[in-house]
Parts: structure tokens; sequence; C-alpha cells
């Protein structure tokens, strides 16, 4: 195969539409646009969303809530992925380090999915009281500050 032989798809490439060749194109005259109205002139558009002078609809209707650019980055951590860990002393730096959270995480919390066998120590990492209770009864604790 040489670059000057390449030749496009069977069928992926169709002729331009060439209007206003005559009525027995199917596109003479007016081309396809029809007759009059702003849409036939030349330049004739209008900008998204207007409504010909009436109010748009995206102008009606009430602003509403927000979209938390953080929530993202708050990860939920399970207590079987902490049972696998090779650490006993787990805080943030230490999940991202064994890629259980990504790296751009703000915070964790772990929440009570699976068990966990050995004592462990959380520092700065939240968890749900399911998860507490969990970490507690095998030995560990958590240091929130």
């Amino acid at each position: 195969m040489r670059l000057n032989t390449i030749k496009p798809g069977a069928g992926s490439k169709s002729a331009a539409k060439r209007v206003g060749r005559g009525i027995g194109s199917g596109l003479g005259k007016t081309c396809g646009r029809g007759h009059k109205g702003q849409k036939s002139r030349a330049g004739g558009f209008h900008k998204v969303g207007f409504e010909g002078g009436q109010m748009p609809l995206q102008r009606r209707l009430p602003k509403r809530g927000f979209v938390s650019l953080t929530a993202a980055r708050k990860v939920e951590v399970r207590l079987s992925e902490l049972d696998k860990l090779p650490v006993d002393d787990i805080d943030l730096l230490v999940l991202m380090q064994a890629g259980v959270v990504p790296a751009d995480a703000l915070s964790a919390k772990v929440v009570l999915s699976g068990t966990i066998g050995r004592k462990i120590t959380l520092r700065g990492i939240g968890a749900t009281k399911g998860a507490l209770a969990a970490i507690e009864a095998a030995g560990g604790s958590v240091a929130t500050a």
C-alpha cells in the first residue's frame, strides 16, 4: 500500500448537494428553502432558543439549585478494601498510594461493606456508624482529627 493509492471506503463519501441547477434536479429555483421567510434569506438565522421576541423558555423558568464541584472528590471506601491494605495506620495519603482512592480525592469515608479481621487505625478519614462499630469490634480505632 502506498500513500498515493489510499482511497476512502466505498460509500463513505457522498457528493455535495448541488442546488439551483434546474427543475429536474429537485433542488432548483428556491433550492429547497421554500418561499419567503427569514430561513429562506441569505444570512437568515436566529440564535438558539430565540422565540421570535417572546420570552424564551430558558428565561421563563426559575433558576434552581447548583452543582457542587467538590462532590465528585469525596470518596467512599469499603471495609473489605481496608482489610487488603498492608499497613495498620491508614490515612488519605496511604489510600492514594495504594490506589484505593483517586489522586485528586479531597476526603474519604469508610462504609460498612465487607468485613475487617484485624486491628487498624484510621486518621483523618470519616466512617459511618456501622463501619465504626466494625472497626472497634476488631480492636481498631478512628482518629478523626
